[in-house]
C-alpha cells in the first residue's frame, strides 16, 4: 500500500439522475497519484456513470470533480462554451478504457495509437508513431503493427486499446469493466498490462468484477450500491471485514 499524498482526484457530492431514476446519490472520495483504485458493485449499481462523470462524456446534476488541474462543478446549469473547452482539455490528461474496445476498424493498431496524438495534441508525425511503437511493444504488440482489430483476439483489441489511450499522455486511466467482453482465458494478459502501469505509478481507476485483481493489486477499493457509496478502503479490510451488509451480500456471490 502507497503512502497517502495530496490527492490527485477528488470526487465532491456527485449526483446524477435520468429522469427520475438516480443513477449517483452524492458519492464523495479522493484518489492520490499512483494509486490505483477499483471499483465494486452490483450491475446497474451506476459504476459506469461515475466513471463517464469524470471524464465528461456524462454531465453530473450537482457536485464537484478535480482531477489535477482541471475541476468541473455542476449545478443544473446548461452547457457553455468554456465548459466544453475545459472538458476537451481535461479527456486529453484522462485516457478511457472500454469495454467494448472502440478501436477504429479501418486504421490499423499503429494507427489506432497515432491518430489522436497528431490530430488532437498537434504532435509531429514521426515523434506520435515512435511513441506509439514503443508503447505497442509495452502491451505486447510489436509484431501486430500493421494488423487491423478485426485480425487481433479480443485480449490484443483491448491491449491496443490501452496502448492508444496511453499514446495521449494521460495523467489518469479510467477503465469500464476492460475484461467483460473478453473470453476468460484471455482477460490475464489485459489485467498483466494494468499491473504493469500501476508499478510504474500511473494513477488508475478501474471498474471491474475481477475480485481477485481488485483483492490482489488494488490501493483502495470503492463499493457502489445503488447509486451509493457505502464504503471505500483498503482491500484487506473491504475483502475481510467488510462493515456494511450490502457489502457482504455482493462479495458473498464471488467469493
Amino acid at each position: 500500500m502507497r503512502s497517502m499524498t495530496n490527492a490527485l482526484i477528488s470526487i465532491e457530492d456527485v449526483r446524477k439522475s435520468f429522469g427520475a431514476a438516480a443513477a449517483l446519490r452524492g458519492v464523495s472520495f479522493e484518489v492520490c497519484e499512483s494509486e490505483l483504485t477499483v471499483i465494486i458493485g452490483p450491475s446497474g449499481c451506476g459504476k459506469s456513470t461515475l466513471l463517464r462523470c469524470l471524464n465528461g462524456l456524462e454531465l453530473f446534476d450537482s457536485g464537484r470533480v478535480r482531477i489535477g488541474e482541471f475541476t468541473l462543478e455542476r449545478h443544473n446549469e446548461a452547457p457553455t462554451h468554456e465548459l466544453n473547452n475545459r472538458l476537451r482539455r481535461l479527456r486529453e490528461s484522462v485516457g478511457m478504457v472500454f469495454q467494448g474496445f472502440n478501436l477504429f476498424p479501418h486504421l490499423t493498431v499503429l494507427e489506432n495509437a497515432v491518430l489522436a496524438p497528431v490530430n488532437v495534441k498537434k504532435i509531429p508525425r514521426a515523434e506520435a508513431e515512435r511513441n506509439a511503437r514503443e508503447l505497442l511493444a509495452k502491451v505486447g504488440l510489436s509484431e501486430r503493427l500493421d494488423y487491423y482489430p478485426a485480425q487481433l483476439s479480443g485480449g490484443q483489441q483491448q491491449r491496443a486499446a490501452i496502448a492508444r489511450a496511453l499514446a495521449m499522455s494521460p495523467r489518469v486511466m479510467l477503465y469500464d469493466e476492460p475484461t467483460s467482453a473478453l473470453d476468460p482465458g484471455l482477460v490475464d494478459e489485459v489485467l498483466s498490462i494494468m499491473r504493469k502501469l500501476d508499478d510504474e505509478g500511473m494513477t488508475q481507476i478501474v471498474v471491474t468484477h475481477e475480485m481477485r485483481f481488485a483483492r490482489d493489486v488494488a490501493d483502495k477499493i470503492v463499493v457502489l450500491d445503488d447509486g451509493e457509496l457505502i464504503e471505500h478502503d483498503s482491500p484487506d479490510v473491504i475483502f475481510r471485514a467488510p462493515r456494511h451488509n450490502r457489502t457482504r451480500d455482493f462479495l458473498r456471490s464471488f467469493l
